[in-house]
């Protein structure tokens, strides 16, 4: 006996979805790009619309794309993440005939050689995606990053430098012109930009961007000379979690100043406090026109 399409049983007075699908699929991917070739350990979540008559989405279908294009992969390394979340959202399309609007999200972890203040090199881990929005053939591509680094609060240090300054009013010009004690926090900042027809945005970039938001990078590894210049360099720059997003945004302006209006763009900023039970939150979701104006 044949089983019951129950997916395509049509239902009335139901509600149109905007996204059916499945998340946490992981599988193998190479990448070759910029002469570089790696293999990347990527989390898939995949989607598309659902009609309002249409009980159940068919989403063993997703898994055999993704299953179709990472062998393909396997065979022949892709350019990026949203190269290949492109491809996933035209299969998708075919697949799923009833469906307007197919999405694909890949993030991966990602290592990048960088280099601490007293110039020791290190290998650096940080997190990558690539996001595509088909509807139909009007597709939208995003790149995005997660680097988690240090942020010191600059309003506990203004208050500290006035309580010394009170206490010890001799030294004032010394402790005005010095980095003052405050309390640090791991900061984690994501930013997320569309790509236009035309151009291209590489994930390393905007990492750097991140980082470059930051009152200071950290590092896996630090050995006392390093450890005492993170420090010193993250107190001699402290920043809000507003701070850090305005100055990303602000880089990334500078980065691309060709990029059309309509371009979007997300920034997002969230400090794990140290003194606080609480994290501090900022975030601006906005276009490169609204930035310019």
């Amino acid at each position: 006996m044949t089983p019951k399409d129950v997916q395509n049983q049509r239902i009335e007075g139901g509600f149109r979805l905007t996204r059916v699908g499945v998340t946490g699929v992981k599988k193998p991917v190479n990448v070759h790009r910029n002469g570089r070739e790696l293999t990347l350990t990527a989390n898939f979540d995949l989607f598309v619309d659902l009609p309002s008559e249409q009980r159940g989405s068919h989403m063993s279908r997703n898994l055999e794309v993704v299953g179709e294009i990472v062998d393909e992969s396997l065979e022949k390394p892709v350019s990026a993440l949203e190269d290949l979340a492109a491809d996933i959202t035209e299969r998708l399309l075919k697949r799923h005939e009833y469906a307007t609007c197919a999405e694909a999200v890949i993030d991966a972890d990602y290592f990048m050689e960088k280099e601490t203040p007293a110039g020791r090199k290190t290998i650096e881990a940080y997190r990558i995606e690539g996001h595509v929005v088909n509807r139909k053939g009007i597709v939208e591509r995003y790149v995005g990053v997660e680097v988690v680094g240090m942020s010191a609060c600059p309003c506990a240090m203004e208050t500290l430098r006035a309580m010394l300054i009170e206490k010890y009013p001799e030294y004032e010009k010394c402790i005005s012109d010095v980095p003052i004690i405050t309390h640090n926090q791991r900061n984690i900042v994501t930013i997320k930009i569309q790509i236009p027809e035309n151009h291209a945005v590489e994930a390393e970039d905007l990492i750097d961007m991140a980082e470059a938001s930051l009152s200071s990078p950290t590092f896996e590894v630090l050995k006392r000379k390093d450890e005492g210049r993170v420090v010193f360099e993250a107190h001699a720059n402290p920043k809000f979690v507003e701070d850090v997003v305005r100055d990303a945004l602000h880089l990334i302006l500078k980065k691309y100043p060709d990029f059309p209006d309509g371009t979007k763009v997300s920034v997002k900023s969230e400090s794990e406090e140290s003194i606080h039970k609480h994290n501090a939150f900022a975030e601006r979701t906005t276009t490169f026109g609204e930035l310019r104006e």
